[in-house]
């Protein structure tokens, strides 16, 4: 007998009619739950000070709003500080290996539409040994979260450059400074086509939840970068955007339908269709280019990408793509349907199918 969940859905399958939330196949907690059940018995240990236990505490906080059992729910990591993520939390986890918690996450999220998948990563894991595992499971639209950590340094291994370091970065292995031009995660992202991206800071929890909300809404994969501060090996490594004398200068808040715009910055658009920032006094109102987060056509979210050059002077924080495709689990299983319909779901047959030969 195949066992059925609270409902009415058979695990492996998806619910019929599907729906586009991320949270539309997951079954519901039967019972309210708390910060409390999604604390685990591990002491918790990263640096004092780690950004980390910020981002904890608020993704602790935020999953009972949910209301998904923590049993569906499941935390997969790779290699790196972060990747200590699934031993913190009182549901099913998985400590893979570098940077292959997307490959991981993928097979569980496209064999198990019932579950709520979330993928704890850094930038050393996601962006360096794990570039290709991310960006297929971003292209492919695979229904699963993805939290990447960027504290711009290697903490786990004491110190290194990492694929988001800054060039010139002096660290123990570039003693000379980084020549390596550094990647934008969030470029990255919308260049893979990316479904959902968003940026947030690890001690800004009310906006970190709010797009952690969007994101678990989000049906397909949801990457939100978080500038997490590395205390220890590259501290103060986003002070301006913390700094309250500042932040609000040069934080562009993204948010749809309204004016991309600071306290004292605007964004508008160059006669040949090019973004710049300006100082916001110095422009109408009707000039400063308005957000829209369900664009189909990636290139609005591609170019706000790109304005966080040079470092800091204006930052970009928030969503910048949530568009609405079919996710891979969704075609997958509507394939596997149609081919059990089709009498081809006979797996013995297909491999018993074409040339074969018998050695007896």
């Amino acid at each position: 007998m195949s066992e059925v969940l609270s409902n009415g859905q058979t695990p492996g399958r998806p619910h019929a009619g599907g729906g586009a939330s991320g949270l539309a196949l997951v079954p519901k907690a039967d019972t309210k739950q708390s910060l409390k059940d999604f604390k685990s018995d591990q002491e918790v240990r990263w640096c004092p000070g780690c950004g980390d236990y910020a981002i904890l505490a608020a993704v602790q906080s935020f999953l009972p709003e949910l209301g998904i059992r923590r049993e569906n729910m499941v935390f997969v990591s790779g290699i790196g500080c972060s990747s200590r993520f699934p031993y913190y939390m009182n549901t099913y986890g998985f400590h893979s290996i570098h940077g292959r918690a997307p490959a991981i996450a993928t097979g569980l999220a496209a064999s198990r539409p019932d579950l709520s998948v979330w993928v704890i990563t850094g930038d050393g894991d996601a962006l360096s040994i794990g570039g290709n595992h991310l960006i297929h499971a971003l292209r492919r639209n695979i229904n699963l979260n993805i939290l990447l950590f960027n504290n711009r340094i290697y903490g786990l291994t004491k110190g290194q450059y990492s694929p988001t370091s800054e060039i010139g970065k002096i660290t123990k292995s570039t003693p000379m400074g980084s020549l390596d031009k550094p990647f934008n995660p969030i470029s990255l992202a919308i260049g893979a086509e990316a479904s959902f991206v968003a940026r947030t800071i690890d001690s800004d929890r009310k906006h970190l939840q709010s797009v952690l909300r969007e994101a678990a809404q989000h049906r397909g994969t949801s990457l939100v970068e978080i500038y997490q501060n590395c205390n220890i090996f590259n501290d103060n490594a986003f002070e301006p955007l913390k700094d309250p004398q500042v932040r609000e200068d040069i934080t562009l808040r993204l948010e749809h339908g309204q004016p991309i715009a600071s306290a004292s910055k605007a964004v508008r658009r160059t006669p040949d269709g090019r973004l710049e920032v300006v100082d916001r006094a110095s422009i109408p109102e009707s000039e400063i280019v308005v957000h829209d987060v369900h664009d189909p056509d990636p290139s609005l979210a591609f170019a706000l990408s790109r304005l966080d050059e040079p470092a800091f002077e204006h930052v970009p924080i928030g969503i910048f793509r949530n568009v609405d495709r079919p996710s891979y689990d969704e075609l997958m299983n509507e394939q596997v349907e149609k081919a059990m319909a089709g009498g081809r779901g006979d797996l013995d047959a297909l491999l018993r199918s074409g040339d074969t030969w018998r050695i007896d």
